[in-house]
């Protein structure tokens, strides 16, 4: 649905984005991460032609694509109601079906039939998150962009905007998310990328980059009773590489290169029986997005 290729560009000489290269598939819900000023922002105003690149390519496969965009802080109109003000969208949009009937829908969509009602001066910032997602979904776009739609936002908040985003996932919605919390990019995105220094090195399904990262093969344990001939029974593994004791008490065993997960599995089982060690659990250890998020931030994992 969206192709961008070696994008480019700078603000007075100071350059942001370096070669940025995204895709997205009808139906993604891609999850767009990095830390602040690393061009998040930059892009998205770039794909909705907010703002223009200095090289590169932003390829929609239908020309006429339509796109809803939230920006992080959406400006309102306080003295109108949420009536009025989608109201207005629709005008301003040239929208062309009936805007009573559109309003009406967009506010069943986000929950704010009733909250509507009321002027938007007095709305709570999830409310306000709400009407600018109803904005941004007044066209149908074919693409929705949010950006940080959640930041600020008490726990409540935060779940019910979180719940309109799974449910326009599940309608096929094909959506842009941009925010900090990995624990929402979790829940709902099948696609994430990782900016750093204006590039995304780091691009897949979240699965496909957590496999990318996992590098050795490790198993944790935690042991009913710690003993030095545990320690050393599990440091001499014959799969080994090296062993770990972490400051809650359990061991990480490491091991070495081209050994499949079952063997090591199996041969730390052994270690443990043969030795008259009680595990209290035996788990492999993975990398969570949040470990490959900030490793790819850091440079540590690129």
């Amino acid at each position: 649905m969206l192709q961008i290729k070696n994008l480019k560009k700078s603000y007075k000489g100071f350059a942001v984005l370096h070669g940025l290269n995204m895709s997205l598939e009808k139906g993604d819900v891609y999850g767009f991460l990095g830390p602040n000023g690393c061009g998040k922002t930059t892009t998205m105003n770039i794909i909705c032609d907010i703002i223009t690149k200095d090289e590169g390519e932003v390829n929609f496969e239908n020309k006429e694509v339509k796109i809803g965009y939230l920006p992080e802080t959406p400006a309102l109109y306080g003295y109108m109601n949420g009536y009025e003000y989608l109201d207005f969208i629709g005008a301003c949009s040239e929208y062309d079906g009936d805007i009573t009937a559109r309003t009406a829908e967009v506010l069943e969509i986000t929950g704010m039939t009733e909250g509507a009602k009321r002027r938007i001066k007095g709305y709570s910032r999830g409310m306000n998150q709400r009407i600018g997602i109803a904005a941004a979904l007044y066209g149908k776009p074919d693409l929705i962009i949010l950006d940080e739609p959640t930041s600020a936002l008490d726990p409540e908040g935060r779940a019910e905007v979180m719940e309109i985003i799974k449910k326009l996932a599940e309608t096929g919605s094909t959506i842009i998310l941009c925010t900090h919390i990995l624990s929402d990019v979790e829940r709902v995105a099948n696609k994430v990328g990782i900016i750093r220094n204006g590039v995304i090195p780091v691009e897949g399904s979240i699965e496909e980059i957590k496999r990318r990262f996992e590098g050795n093969v490790a198993i944790n344990i935690r042991l009913l009773e710690q003993t030095p001939e545990a320690v050393t029974a599990l440091s001499k593994i014959e799969l080994a590489e090296k062993s770990d004791i972490s400051m809650t008490g359990g061991i990480t065993v490491y091991a070495k290169d081209g050994v499949s997960e079952k063997d090591f599995y199996n041969k730390v089982i052994m270690t443990l029986a043969e030795n008259n060690i009680l595990p209290e659990a035996v788990s492999f250890k993975r990398l969570s997005l949040e470990e490959i998020y900030i490793g790819v931030t850091s440079g540590r994992l690129i």
